[in-house]
C-alpha cells in the first residue's frame, strides 16, 4: 500500500503524463491534415504511416512526459524553490528544452555513425546531423516541445499554489454543487508569535513564518492532511474523515510536527535567534464543502465544527496543553499504545451553548 507521501508524490507526476499525451494526440492529428494524402514528409523525404504514428507518438509523448514529471517533484522542483512563479517557468523550460535538444543531438550522432558505418569523429556523421538540427521542421517540433513543458510547469505551479487537489477538484467540478461531508480539522497556532515579531521585527519574522510553515508541509502531507489556509501565524488542516483516522494519523501528524522543527532547532536558533512552538486544537464533525466566489474562486468548508475547534485550541493555554481534542473525535480513535488520552473535563467554549468534553494527549515517552 502507497504511503501518503508517495501517493501525493504520484499525484503530483501524473498531469505531465497526461498533458503530454493530449499534445501529443493535437499534433499527431494536425500532421495528418497537413499532409493529407502523403506517406512522406517533403522536407526530409522520410516515410510516413499515420498508423504507426497515432500509436508511437502518443506513446513516446507520455512515457517522456512521465519522465520529465519524475525529475521536476522530485529533484528540480527543490532546487528552483526560491525563484519567482515567471522565474520558475522560464529557467526550468530553458533547461528541460536544453536537455531534450542534447539527447537528441546525442542519439542522432551514434545513429548517423551506425547507418553511415563511420566513426564518431567522422565529419561526415557531424554534417549530417547538423543538417537536421538546422532545418525548419526540427525547431518547430522544438518549439512545441516547449510549449508542453511550459505548460506543464504552469499547471504544476498553479496547482501547487493553489493547493493539494484544489485544481484537480476545480476542473472535475466535485465541488460545483455544494457538498456535505464529515472531516477532521486541526487550527495550528504558533505561541507567543507577537512577541517573536517584536523581538526579532517583522521582515526576519516573516522569513521565519516561511522557513516553519515549509518544515510543517512534510508531515502533513505524510500523514494524509490538507492545508486548507494560512491565517498568519496560524495554519488549518482538514482530513478526509477515514484518512484522518486511519493509523490516528491527525494525532500522529501533529506529534510528527514537533519532531520536525526540533530537527531542524539549530537552523531556527542559527537564522532567527527562536526555537518556534506550537498548540493545536483537534475536533471532527459535518462540514459544507463548496465553490464559493466570482472573481476569485475557492473551496471553502462552513459548519460549526470550524469555529469549535478554533475555540478548543483558544483553549489550550488555559489547561496549559499543546494539543487538545474534543470528546467526539477521542471516540473515534483507536487504542493506541503510542498516546494516552486524558480526560480533561467539560468545558465552556464562547460562542457555543453546550458544554464541550476536552482531552489532552501524551505520548509515551512524556511529549
Amino acid at each position: 500500500m502507497l504511503s501518503p507521501k508517495n501517493k501525493n508524490t504520484i499525484y503530483r507526476i501524473i498531469p505531465f503524463g497526461i498533458i503530454w499525451l493530449i499534445y501529443s494526440i493535437v499534433y499527431t492529428l494536425l500532421e495528418r491534415g497537413i499532409l493529407g494524402g502523403l506517406d512522406y514528409y517533403p522536407s526530409t523525404a522520410n516515410p510516413y504511416s499515420f498508423g504507426t504514428t497515432i500509436v508511437v507518438t502518443p506513446l513516446t509523448a507520455l512515457v517522456m512526459g512521465v519522465a520529465i514529471g519524475t525529475v521536476e517533484v522530485l529533484y528540480l522542483d527543490k532546487l528552483f524553490i526560491q525563484r519567482t512563479f515567471a522565474g520558475k517557468i522560464i529557467y526550468k523550460t530553458l533547461l528541460y528544452v536544453a536537455a531534450i535538444m542534447f539527447f537528441l543531438f546525442s542519439v542522432t550522432l551514434i545513429t548517423n555513425a551506425i547507418q553511415l558505418n563511420l566513426p564518431l569523429s567522422d565529419t561526415r556523421v557531424w554534417d549530417y546531423a547538423g543538417a537536421f538540427f538546422s532545418s525548419f521542421s526540427f525547431w518547430s517540433v522544438e518549439l512545441y516541445i516547449a510549449s508542453i513543458i511550459g505548460f506543464s510547469l504552469f499547471y504544476s505551479e498553479v496547482s501547487q499554489n493553489l493547493g493539494q487537489g484544489v485544481l484537480h477538484n476545480f476542473f472535475r467540478g466535485k465541488y460545483h454543487t455544494p457538498v456535505e461531508e464529515e472531516r477532521i480539522f486541526m487550527f495550528l497556532d504558533m505561541k507567543a508569535s507577537t512577541t517573536i515579531a517584536e523581538n526579532i521585527g517583522h521582515v526576519k519574522y516573516f522569513e521565519m513564518l516561511k522557513t516553519y510553515f515549509s518544515d510543517l508541509t512534510k508531515p502533513i502531507i505524510g500523514y494524509s492532511g490538507e492545508i486548507y489556509q494560512y491565517v498568519g501565524d496560524e495554519v488549518v488542516i482538514s482530513w478526509k474523515l477515514q484518512d484522518g483516522l486511519h493509523n490516528n494519523n491527525c494525532i500522529r501528524c501533529f506529534f510528527a510536527m514537533k519532531s520536525e522543527i526540533k530537527k531542524q532547532s539549530h537552523t531556527y536558533v542559527e537564522k532567527f535567534g527562536i526555537l518556534p512552538a506550537f498548540k493545536a486544537g483537534l475536533h471532527v464533525g459535518k462540514v459544507t464543502t463548496g465553490e464559493i466566489g466570482v472573481i476569485k474562486k475557492e473551496i471553502i468548508f462552513t459548519g460549526d465544527v470550524l469555529n469549535t475547534t478554533s475555540r478548543i485550541q483558544g483553549q489550550c493555554n488555559v489547561y496549559d496543553a499543546d494539543l487538545l481534542i474534543s470528546g467526539q473525535l477521542a471516540n473515534y480513535l483507536w487504542d493506541d499504545p503510542q498516546f494516552k488520552l486524558v480526560a480533561l473535563g467539560e468545558s465552556d467554549l464562547r460562542g457555543r451553548e453546550e458544554k464541550i468534553s476536552l482531552y489532552s494527549i501524551v505520548t509515551s515517552k512524556g511529549d
